[in-house]
């Protein structure tokens, strides 16, 4: 009988023990769950609705004065209206104070040109901490700005990696790269590990960029949206080749779902459409720029080209859909407005439904490879309601200019 009973005590013991297990178990998920909905929630924060600017381009006729320059112009990216990175063929990427010019930080550890230099998405929602990414020949290293201090790296392609970018979704958590050696990949900067290849394009990929971000709701239709789910929102992510080809690839699939053709040389820049500046076809639009001197819109629904923008003389290097509202009785007051740099040294301003070129900034002879919109924050003394925007550029001469 005594055996009987201490096997019994034995047996409930275990079972108390697995008991609390499950209990932990459960206390863990929960914890989880509550993570990474304030991982999400901060996300939401931190993801401010984009705004469009009231604009008229008789006052940039007037005003439009390369009041800051800096040495640069391979890629620019600006950091929550403070900062802008740049890289160069000099084989360094340095950030820069915006408001005074001032170089804040230089890397110099480069043995290549640097073709990318991005803030870090990733590093910025979920650490609090400033990084700089940047493709380094085969490689993307993350740099700490304070420091210099090297805090990961991506190795896997074996060609030149000539841009690169980071998802909408998920905080930054993933990016894409396309290279020389005629693929895309698909990373998790978290773990540095490539999750997949995408292979399809026949010569090397000049350009890559995610879709726009999903909008956010409570249904059960958008859990893709959770930590550590890449697919499930039909995201994709699009692509420009020295084979003259656009392409778009299924992220949950893993595989290419359109092909768009039509430009007759390298396609140097796209961009996904965006609902929240009022486009036409909004995130189902891509716009592009090519060597073949011309920028074209594309209907991602369709498979079909919409629009050919014509009027540079030389390579189109980069396409931008614009944040401005055009104060024009023929153009109307939406923000269809797009804008596309060139090496004839020409920024060019179009009008999406009517084909009309608004506008052309004279770069006086300066060829433009980059250039982003950068809203400044407003000073705390500011008595004026008014935001101010500029428009900043990187040229063939090394320099950086902003305009206000």
């Amino acid at each position: 009988m005594n055996k009987i009973e201490n096997l019994k005590q034995k047996i409930k013991l275990k079972d108390e023990t697995l008991e609390k297990y499950k209990e932990m178990k459960r206390n863990l998920e929960k914890s989880n769950n509550k993570v990474d909905e304030d991982i999400l929630l901060k996300c939401k924060k931190k993801k401010k609705k984009k705004q469009l600017w009231n604009f008229n381009f008789d006052n940039l006729r007037l005003s439009s004065k390369s009041y800051q320059t800096f040495k640069g112009p391979y890629g620019l990216s600006f950091n929550n209206g403070q900062f802008i990175c740049s890289g160069s063929d000099d084989n360094t990427f340095r950030v820069w104070d915006v408001e005074n010019t001032t170089q804040i930080q230089s890397f110099s550890e480069c043995s290549t040109p640097i073709d990318c230099v991005k803030f870090s998405s990733y590093h910025y929602y979920n650490h609090y901490r400033t990084a700089i990414c940047s493709s380094i020949n085969k490689t993307i290293c993350f740099w700490n700005i304070k420091t210099k201090k090297q805090l990961r790296k991506l190795n896997g392609h074996t060609g030149r990696i000539y841009n690169f970018g980071f998802s909408r979704f998920n905080c930054g958590r993933y990016l894409c790269s396309g290279s020389g050696d005629r693929t895309i990949c698909l990373w998790d900067v978290e773990t540095s590990k490539s999750l997949h290849v995408f292979n399809g394009h026949t010569s090397g990929v000049c350009c890559v960029e995610f879709s726009p971000l999903q909008s956010y709701n409570n249904n059960d239709n958008n859990k893709g949206n959770n930590m550590g789910v890449i697919g499930g929102n039909g995201y994709t992510i699009c692509s420009g080749s020295y084979d003259n080809t656009i392409r778009i690839w299924d992220i949950e699939t893993s595989k290419q779902s359109i092909v768009f053709e039509g430009h007759e040389q390298s396609i140097n820049s796209v961009k996904y459409g965006s609902n929240e500046l009022g486009i036409i076809g909004g995130a189902n639009t891509i716009l592009s720029g090519s060597s073949d001197c011309s920028v074209r819109l594309w209907d991602i629904r369709s498979n079909q080209k919409i629009q050919i923008f014509d009027g540079h003389t030389s390579d189109v290097n980069v396409v931008e859909y614009s944040p401005f509202v055009v104060n024009d009785s023929e153009v109307g007051g939406s923000g269809n407005v797009i804008c596309s740099g060139s090496s004839d040294s020409t920024i060019r301003f179009w009008d999406i439904r009517s084909d009309k070129e608004l506008h052309v900034i004279d770069a006086s002879g300066s060829g433009i490879y980059c250039l982003t919109f950068l809203p400044l924050k407003k000073k705390k003394k500011a008595k004026s309601k008014d935001h101010k925007l500029n428009l900043c550029y990187g040229s063939f001469e090394g320099l950086v200019f902003a305009w206000e």
